[in-house]
């Protein structure tokens, strides 16, 4: 997801008394007891056809569409699994 400089701007101009994080629980001891460090999956290299259309759609999202790409695609492998 990609956010304009203005907007960016605008949210770091907000003080921190002024957010609400009321409806956000606290992070006890017992949180940090379980808490584990996650990495990401390491992620291949690879070349692909794509139609145009679907390529300069997934373009047009912005920073990060290689990655949308994965997601979609991801998605439906999930949604698949087990199907066969």
């Amino acid at each position: 997801m990609s956010i304009s400089k203005k907007r960016l701007q605008k949210l770091k101009s907000i003080k921190d008394s002024a957010i609400d994080t009321s409806d956000i629980p606290e992070l006890d001891a017992r949180f940090w007891k379980r808490a584990k460090v996650e990495l990401p999956r390491a992620k291949q290299a690879i070349s692909i056809r794509l139609d145009a259309d679907v390529l300069a759609w997934f373009k047009a999202q912005g920073r990060g569409y290689q990655s949308i790409i994965n997601s979609v695609l991801k998605s439906f492998v999930d949604t698949r699994k087990g199907k066969r």
